[in-house]
């Protein structure tokens, strides 16, 4: 992507979550733990892929502003640290696509990022 004049970007809060949800497969059965800390290691290791800091001052202001509107503050990081880092977030987590329609959120948005755009996959395809 870099290539292409795209920085990739992960908030390190979402390596905790995937972390978590891992976890849930791992106890079931489905993933080996190995897998797993394999797949961490990959994203963590890769220089190309910038790691976001969840507790810069700014990303945690928004945060706390976002919280109003999204129930699970691992989203509000995680939206927070796009908002103010990033020209895009892209997820397929349906709370964070409604954040646009919630009150206040979009003037957020506006004077923090006014380029920053919520996407699907399927739409950057």
């Amino acid at each position: 992507m870099k290539a292409k004049g795209h920085q990739i970007s992960i908030s390190q809060i979402t390596l905790f979550e995937l972390s978590a949800k891992a976890a849930k497969y791992v106890n079931n059965g489905t993933l080996l733990p190995e897998t797993v800390t394999e797949g961490i290691r990959a994203i963590v290791y890769e220089e190309e892929l910038e790691k976001v800091q969840v507790y810069d001052s700014k990303i945690l202001l928004t945060s706390f502003k976002l919280r109003n509107a999204l129930t699970d503050f691992v989203d509000c990081l995680i939206a927070a640290s796009a908002i103010n880092t990033c020209d895009a977030l892209i997820t397929e987590d349906q709370e964070i696509h409604k954040l646009t329609k919630k009150n206040g959120i979009n003037k957020l948005i506006e004077t923090t990022n006014p380029d920053f755009k919520l996407k699907t996959l399927n739409e950057i395809l």
